[in-house]
């Protein structure tokens, strides 16, 4: 009779366990499907060449890779000028936020690399302009060199949107 108890105890939990795998591989397969990574090429010839996708949304979480001051040939544009450089940085990255349905008051973190901090320090109240709301977690980091010879600001972000 013990035996018998034992046995059909563990039946029920074994079914009842096998119950919540089902439903938890059901959840996870809808879950996988709807955030399944969404990539997004700004300049597809340019990322080709360099080896990158600008772009990357998995469900609400939106990752950028940093932008730079160039054109769609990758010439640099507004060598030597920091303040022009930054603000192309930061119309690129608002295409790319537009393109998801983003704005800046979805970023929560920016990371900008600089060759020339005290500069940057100079012309970073432009960014008041853009984040109007709440300047979003980051960090600054003056570097010895970018990518490309000219390069003075590079910037990455990553935007959340709530449901």
């Amino acid at each position: 009779m013990l035996t018998f108890s034992l046995l059909a105890g563990c039946a029920i939990l074994n079914s009842c366990n096998n119950a919540d795998t089902a439903k938890s591989s059901a959840d996870v397969a809808v879950k996988a499907t709807s955030e399944a990574p969404e990539f997004y090429n700004l300049r597809p010839e340019l990322e080709k060449t360099y080896g990158y996708t600008h772009a990357v949304r998995i469900g609400d979480d939106l990752k950028i890779s940093g932008a730079v001051s160039m054109n769609d040939s990758g010439v640099i544009v507004a060598p030597g000028n920091m303040e022009q450089q930054m603000k192309n940085c930061y119309s690129d990255l608002e295409k790319i936020l537009q393109h998801y349905g983003y704005t800046y008051d979805d970023v929560v973190a920016e990371n900008i690399y600089t060759t020339d901090m005290k500069e940057f320090i100079r012309v970073a109240g432009f960014r008041s302009s853009i984040y109007k709301k709440q300047f979003p977690t980051g960090t600054w980091l003056e570097v010895k060199g970018l990518a490309v010879e000219g390069q003075l600001i590079e910037i990455d972000m990553e935007a959340h949107k709530s449901k």
